[in-house]
C-alpha cells in the first residue's frame, strides 16, 4: 500500500551536515525525511523556489529528453529502506509501453518535481522511516567527509609526487 506525499520542504541534518527532503502526506499524518546529497538537494531547491537555470541541469535535461520523446512520468515510489538507504522506482509512459526504472529517491523527486507527477511512499518506508538509526547515518557521513577529504588531497597531487608509479 502506497500513500500519496508532496515534499514540503528541505533541511540540513544538524548531526551530520547533509540535506534532508522533507516528504509529508495529505492529511499530515505521515512524514519521511531522506537524507540526500548536496547536488540533488540543489536540484531539488532550484525547482522548489522556481529558479531557472541559464543552462538545463542534468534533471532538466531528463526532462527536455522526456518531453521531446513524449515520455511520461507516471509516477515515483518511494518503496523500500534497507540499512538507512531509501530505494525508489521511477515509472515512466513511452508509445504505450509502461517501464519501471531504479532510481536514487533524490532524483526521482526531482524529476517528479519536474514533471508535476506524483509522489508515493510505501507505508513499510513510512513505518520503518521511524526507526533510523541516526548513530549510524553520523558514522557514515563521516566516513563520506574522510572520502572527500583523500579526493581533495590526491586531486591537489602531481604525478611526480607519485614517485616510481608514474603512468
Amino acid at each position: 500500500m502506497f500513500k500519496e506525499m508532496k515534499v514540503v520542504g528541505l533541511t540540513v541534518d544538524p548531526f551530520t551536515n547533509m540535506p534532508i527532503v522533507i516528504l509529508k502526506d495529505s492529511e499530515d499524518k505521515n512524514t519521511v525525511p531522506i537524507w540526500i546529497g548536496l547536488l540533488e538537494a540543489s536540484a531539488i531547491a532550484t525547482e522548489l523556489e522556481d529558479i531557472e537555470p541559464p543552462r538545463p541541469m542534468t534533471h532538466d535535461l531528463l526532462k527536455n529528453i522526456f518531453d521531446t520523446l513524449k515520455v511520461e512520468v507516471v509516477r515515483i515510489e518511494v518503496n523500500d529502506l534497507k540499512d538507512n538507504t531509501f530505494y525508489a522506482t521511477l515509472y515512466i509512459k513511452m508509445s504505450g509501453k509502461k517501464y519501471a526504472i531504479d532510481s536514487r529517491p533524490s532524483d526521482a523527486i526531482a524529476i517528479a518535481l519536474r514533471t508535476d507527477s506524483p509522489i508515493y511512499v510505501s507505508e513499510e518506508v513510512i513505518r520503518k522511516s521511524r526507526k533510523i538509526d541516526l548513530k549510524e547515518k553520523t558514522v557514515a557521513a563521516k566516513q563520506d567527509k574522510e572520502s572527500e577529504k583523500w579526493a581533495e588531497i590526491l586531486d591537489q597531487m602531481s604525478p611526480e609526487d607519485f614517485g616510481k608509479y608514474k603512468m
